[in-house]
């Protein structure tokens, strides 16, 4: 697995925000990168970000896919 992203690459990543956030900003945005998903808050992007290998990522949204529950929220 290759190293993190560096903090240049956030800088020059491109953020996605759910259609759901709507104006208020309260949400976080995501950043792929080659082998990671980047985590930020939208409100405090300044605060820096978390990287999880894209695998496991996607394993979780997978899991909040498949509960009954969530699919009030998504």
């Amino acid at each position: 697995m290759t190293d993190r992203p560096t903090a240049v690459q956030l800088a020059s990543a491109i953020w996605l925000k759910s259609s759901h956030s709507a104006a208020n900003n309260e949400c976080v945005e995501i950043a792929f990168h080659s082998q990671f998903a980047s985590i930020r808050d939208s409100k405090a992007p300044q605060r820096g970000a978390f990287a999880v290998p894209r695998n496991a990522f996607t394993a979780f949204i997978e899991r909040l896919k498949a509960r009954e529950d969530i699919h009030r929220v998504l």
